[in-house]
């Protein structure tokens, strides 16, 4: 199991993953998860999977991220990890995918465009 790695992306952030059974610690770019994400709703966004398999506390994760911002790589990291459970056990794709946690979320930033000041909002427009 530790030489496959997996991939999770949100957003702009990719984050690969690496899972081996364990304690349950969780490692984000060689820190403790504690320490990386000081928001309480970006650390019990990452446990989400091992909650739906009910395997928590039976698997270390090791995860690199890369690019976005906070939220992005937590949103990465957990489907990474999903991905993981699901390789190592087919039968979890059903509590996974009940949940929601196979789907990569497709939205993105829209882009800025020309003679306007950002993506939608434009510049005041003035009639005389």
């Amino acid at each position: 199991m530790a030489d496959k790695i997996f991939v999770g992306r949100r957003k702009n952030a990719i984050a690969r993953v690496y899972l081996r059974s364990g304690s349950g610690k969780i490692t984000v770019n060689d820190k403790d998860v504690e320490k990386y994400f000081s928001l309480k709703a970006l650390k019990d966004n990452l446990v989400l999977p091992f909650i739906a398999t009910e395997t928590q506390g039976k698997y270390d994760v090791f995860a690199k991220a890369i690019g976005g911002g906070i939220a992005g790589q937590s949103d990465a990291i957990r489907l990474g990890i999903s991905r993981a459970l699901e390789d190592l056990n087919a039968d979890f794709r059903g509590p996974l995918k009940s949940e929601g946690l196979l789907k990569r979320d497709p939205r993105m930033v829209e882009r800025k465009k020309y003679g306007q000041k950002k993506a939608r909002k434009r510049f005041q427009f003035s009639k005389r």
